[in-house]
């Protein structure tokens, strides 16, 4: 997978985001051309028609809730405000392999590292697995919260689902009996909006809150290793006194060990070190932005991608440089990624596409 095309996609989750800009602007053929898939054309479930749970579906609109490559980015699926669940194959070339329909609106999904399976974690606090292999199949339940999730999360080897909510818990279960709960990873004292599993240190799990706070997890015993205040770091940005500082992002880096985050409504990307040994997170820097940040990803050599709202400059790359991380202007990879977006500008602008900017 290409790091970047999930940074570029992640623009269809801006609020209010229109479906006219599904996939077309961000993915790059083999042949230069753009692969276009817009979700209002895609197929709808009748207004009022029954949904496995036996409830009447209600009219949504065509914004995307939630997106995920699968590890290899083979495959890619996302979920929509119709409460449609829409599997791509990617390569050789992209193609719609299926149009299902889940019981709720989605939150957040993952797929399996065997890519055999897709979760789906959705507002009223289930998880449904979706079937890659037979994808015409409906969904099968396999756990639930009683409040809203928030994300949901897999461990490297598939072994443990893990799952977040709004009510300060993050449940780790057997992915292949999720009724049998490992632990709870409790210490939070607000929603938890982002986890991830560390890639590299398998058993180390990192979460967001709305209170403000980054924690490190051995999450299958459930102890909390680590807790670093945000209000230390973010406070000279902050707008108002009381502010809390919500992540929306995370993105982590292999090589290094480094973690960068945003914040809602702060122009700024975070970057932490994790220092295995002592399970804790280090604060390195901050980047300054002009605008709103809308996306992060790194690249697997380390190289950091940032998406703003801004159309003179909607990229920009950062590479680590003698302990600092530094803007990179030459890079052809920027120069033809960022011309995709301003020759399309168009689409994120004004009401009439749905957007709130």
């Amino acid at each position: 997978e290409n790091p970047t095309k999930q940074l570029l996609f992640s623009i269809v989750k801006a609020p209010g985001c229109s479906s006219a800009v599904i996939l077309g602007l961000f993915f790059p053929c083999s042949d230069e051309s753009l692969f276009v898939y817009d979700c209002s054309s895609a197929e709808k479930q009748p207004l009022g028609e029954k949904g496995q749970d036996g409830k009447g579906t209600d009219k949504g609109s065509d914004d995307i809730l939630a997106f995920a490559f699968s590890p290899s980015g083979d495959y890619f699926a996302l979920t929509d405000d119709n409460k449609r669940l829409i599997l791509f194959r990617t390569k050789p070339s992209w193609e719609c392999v299926s149009v299902r329909f889940v019981n709720r609106r989605c939150t957040s999904l993952v797929i399996t590292a065997a890519e055999d399976k897709i979760f789906v974690a959705d507002k009223s606090g289930d998880v449904y697995s979706y079937s890659i292999t037979e994808p015409q199949a409906d969904g099968k339940l396999e756990l639930g919260h009683v409040s809203l999730l928030l994300d949901v999360a897999l461990s490297a080897d598939d072994r443990y689902i893990l799952t977040a909510d709004r009510d300060e818990k993050i449940r780790v279960s057997l992915t292949k009996a999720p009724y049998s709960i490992v632990s709870y990873c409790m210490g939070h004292r607000e929603f938890v909006s982002k986890i991830l599993v560390i890639p590299n240190c398998p058993d180390l799990l990192l979460s967001a809150s709305g209170d403000s706070t980054l924690r490190l997890w051995e999450y299958k015993s459930g102890e909390e290793v680590h807790c670093c205040q945000l209000s230390t770091i973010c406070g000279p940005q902050a707008t108002k006194p009381d502010q809390k500082f919500t992540v929306s992002r995370i993105t982590y880096c292999c090589q290094g060990g480094y973690v960068a985050i945003l914040c809602d409504s702060i122009p700024t990307v975070y970057i932490f070190q994790l220092d295995a040994t002592a399970r804790q997170l280090v604060y390195k820097e901050q980047i300054s932005l002009k605008h709103k940040g809308w996306d992060i990803a790194f690249e697997e050599m380390g190289d950091l991608w940032i998406l703003q709202e801004d159309k003179e400059a909607p990229l920009l790359l950062y590479r680590a440089c003698d302990g600092q991380w530094k803007a990179v202007t030459d890079d052809k990879g920027l120069q033809k990624m960022s011309k995709y977006i301003q020759d399309n500008w168009t689409v994120f602008e004004g009401e009439k596409f749905g957007l709130k900017v």
